[in-house]
């Protein structure tokens, strides 16, 4: 099945168009969209999307860029969410020290109490993980967790396979489709694929044929997945059949999903 692990659907983006994109991508063959929440504002927005999309999921979780404006509160409202609602991951959280690091203590606290909450409800987590990868690997293994997603990765080798060790999947999406984009395309085609899941990060991140200052969709991840299995030398079914196999096993909650009415499966 073809699963596209990370993508903002409820974002202004998609405003005009986003029951059009949505039901185009399952047209398409596109089984499943995890959208993943970034604060406690967007919670019942990505909630709302699973109950209009039935191949759409998502994931509750305040977002490293978000922590200045969020509050103890919103924590208390994540648990209270995850107890209620059930999501797939905790997510997207994580830590960004590209934008800036002044912040980092914040950033560490929200993250470490979002992990405790993974942990506490038995959940995978999709991680933000840019310029942070080594603090990540010390607060993952900290906590114990069942495993998840580090999304968009871009980090060595060697990470590559702790995150590995640990349970987790690297995601890999637009990013990997530039011809400069070196490592993640070294990275993309020496790890072993059942280590490997496909994303968008809509409207994030587009792909090279898109251009940077375009809109990315879930609409591009059937010619994403043919990009991964031409840097591997495999066959684009094969390819498409590991990666959503891949990520139903490190977000198990999703197969329960796809036997829900209209839901491809």
């Amino acid at each position: 099945m073809l699963i596209d692990t990370h993508c903002h659907l409820d974002a202004a983006e998609f405003d005009k168009d986003r029951s059009i994109v949505a039901s185009q991508a399952l047209a398409q063959g596109l089984g499943m969209i995890v959208v993943p929440a970034v604060e406690r504002q967007n919670f019942e927005a990505v909630i709302e999307l699973s109950r209009q999309h039935a191949h759409c999921v998502y994931a509750l979780g305040i977002h490293p860029l978000f922590v200045d404006r969020a509050s103890e509160d919103d924590l208390a409202t994540l648990e209270r969410y995850v107890s209620e609602y059930q999501p797939v991951a905790i997510g997207e959280i994580g830590l960004d020290y590209f934008v800036s690091k002044d912040n980092q203590a914040r950033q560490t606290h929200f993250f470490t109490e979002q992990l405790k909450i993974a942990k506490h409800h038995n959940l995978p987590v999709l991680l933000h993980v840019r310029r942070s990868v080594d603090d990540i690997l010390k607060y993952v293994r900290r906590y114990q967790l069942v495993g998840g997603i580090a999304h968009a990765f871009n980090g060595s080798k060697q990470q590559a396979e702790q995150l590995i060790a640990l349970g987790f999947k690297l995601g890999f999406g637009g990013a990997m489709t530039y011809t400069r984009a070196l490592r993640i395309r070294e990275l993309a085609r020496v790890l072993p694929l059942e280590s490997i899941v496909l994303e968008t990060d809509s409207p994030d991140i587009p792909p090279e044929w898109v251009g940077q200052n375009g809109r990315n969709t879930p609409l591009e991840l059937n010619r994403i997945a043919e990009v991964l299995a031409e840097l591997r030398g495999q066959n684009i079914a094969q390819v498409i059949d590991i990666t959503g196999s891949n990520a139903i096993k490190v977000l198990p909650k999703i197969a329960d999903l796809c036997t829900r009415p209209n839901a491809l499966h």
